[in-house]
């Protein structure tokens, strides 16, 4: 599709710990593999990235992720923020530039206000439950109608995010997932009684309803365990809620993994248990690495992945019973987890990074870069 190499700038707040942060690390990689001069900026610094890039993509970290102890602090943190993001916009001189996440997208869309450059925002969550700040909330909605275009995961989000850009054109462009290094095939000795979970330890994940649903199993399965991957700011709870429980023998969170999928690959049954979603990597890559899936059918994301009764199974999203009754039928049936297991593969082919490459192409295109 492309005649010439184009000047690509991806803005993220960081490339550690997050889905929207690893598709960013991808969409760059995948773009500069192709030919085109791609820069990648976030507010963090380049010394916390997790998710590796190409040695042809240019990395600036504005080192400016600084908690704010007050109103006051976090306004001169934004304006900093915005001063150092116009410069180094400015510098890259990109044809266009991609933002992903919400207050990313405010602080690209302020900040390159006269630049003259196209810019495409990517919503990676669900902005119809993850609300930002009344502040924030306003800013979004004089902001976002000021887009070149906007991508939106699933059908659901691009209608409410239609009404946010208000005009501007909106393309869904769903999340992808390359070959798996690693598959439940290649790990022949592991242990065949793991549940796995993966995410960041917030309350949107749900992995206290996770932890529910494990309490009212583990009489029965005294010989399972539930690792839980992943760090974030509600370890403490989740801990005091695996004592309460009596768990500690049998529930782990065992904090970030740098293998992600071997560590999904180790485990027997995987379970996405969140309140809502974007459009959840961590639930693409079990899938990817073999394994049998429980989720929660939350608003968006898990039901334009799991194919129910075929890959894993969906559940009313809430339900903790179901949920627990979900995941004891297929703790106690092996030939219904190797049933789902192998038809689970062929995520890979469904969620190309080919097909998503070409998407965003196309949007590209059509915004003239």
């Amino acid at each position: 599709m492309k005649i010439v190499a184009r000047n690509l700038t991806l803005v993220v707040h960081a490339l550690h710990g997050g889905g929207a942060e690893r598709v960013a690390a991808t969409m760059a990689n995948e773009w500069a593999a192709h030919g085109d001069h791609v820069t990648v900026l976030t507010l963090d610094t380049v010394d916390s990235d997790v998710f590796p890039v190409d040695p042809r993509v240019d990395r600036i970290g504005l080192d400016w992720m600084r908690h704010s102890r007050s109103p006051f602090q976090a306004i001169w943190y934004n304006l900093r923020r915005l001063v150092a993001l116009r410069r180094a916009l400015r510098g890259a001189r990109p044809t266009a530039v991609v933002s992903l996440t919400d207050q990313i997208n405010v602080l690209t869309l302020l900040a390159t206000r006269g630049l003259r450059v196209p810019v495409m925002i990517a919503e990676h969550s669900d902005p119809r439950r993850q609300r930002m700040s009344p502040a924030w909330e306003r800013l979004r909605r004089w902001m976002y109608p000021r887009c070149t275009a906007a991508v939106a995961l699933t059908g659901g989000v691009a209608d409410h995010l239609r009404i946010l850009v208000r005009g501007r054109p909106v393309y869904v462009i769903p999340n992808a997932i390359g070959p798996p290094r690693v598959t439940v095939a290649d790990m022949p000795d592991h242990d065949d009684r793991t549940l796995v979970a993966l995410g960041r330890l917030s309350r949107e994940k749900g992995f206290d309803q996770l932890i529910d649903a494990f309490a009212r199993l583990a009489p029965r399965h005294g010989d399972w365990q539930l690792l839980i991957a992943g760090e974030g700011p509600e370890r403490g709870n989740l801990e005091e809620q695996i004592a309460r429980c009596g768990l500690a023998d049998q529930v782990h969170l065992i904090g970030w993994v740098d293998d992600p999928a071997r560590f999904l690959a180790d485990g027997t049954l995987f379970v996405l248990p969140s309140r809502y979603e974007g459009f959840p990597m961590a639930l693409l890559e079990a899938l990817a690495c073999g394994l049998p899936v429980v989720a929660f059918d939350c608003d968006s994301g898990p039901r334009e992945i799991l194919r129910h009764g075929v890959d894993g199974l969906l559940v009313p999203a809430g339900d903790v019973a179901a949920l627990a009754e979900s995941i004891d039928h297929l703790m106690t049936d092996p030939a219904a987890r190797e049933q789902l297991s192998q038809r689970a593969l062929e995520v890979v082919a469904r969620f190309s990074l080919d097909d998503q490459r070409r998407r965003w192409d196309e949007v590209l295109a059509a915004c003239d870069v």
